[in-house]
């Protein structure tokens, strides 16, 4: 019997979806609670089309990867 995944927070059915990568229904439920494009945050590219870094776009990308550990932290207090 499959658990009732409606019931299950995001962070059970990740590792429900972990465990179990062949349950389609699962996984679709899943990408059904991520966030929509419309509220995504793209990023800039990390590097030039020649592959040099850009220092600046990596300084960014770090501080939204710290900001994003402490909210992570902050909810699980």
């Amino acid at each position: 019997m499959k658990p009732n995944f409606a019931q299950m927070s995001t962070k059970e059915l990740r590792q429900y979806v972990l465990a179990h990568r062949e349950d389609i229904e699962a996984l679709e439920i899943l990408f059904s609670r991520r966030t929509p494009d419309s509220e995504a945050i793209i990023y800039p590219s990390m590097f030039t089309e020649d592959g040099q870094l850009i220092e600046e776009n990596m300084r960014i990308i770090e501080e939204a990867i710290a900001k994003r550990i402490q909210q992570e932290k902050n909810n699980q207090d």
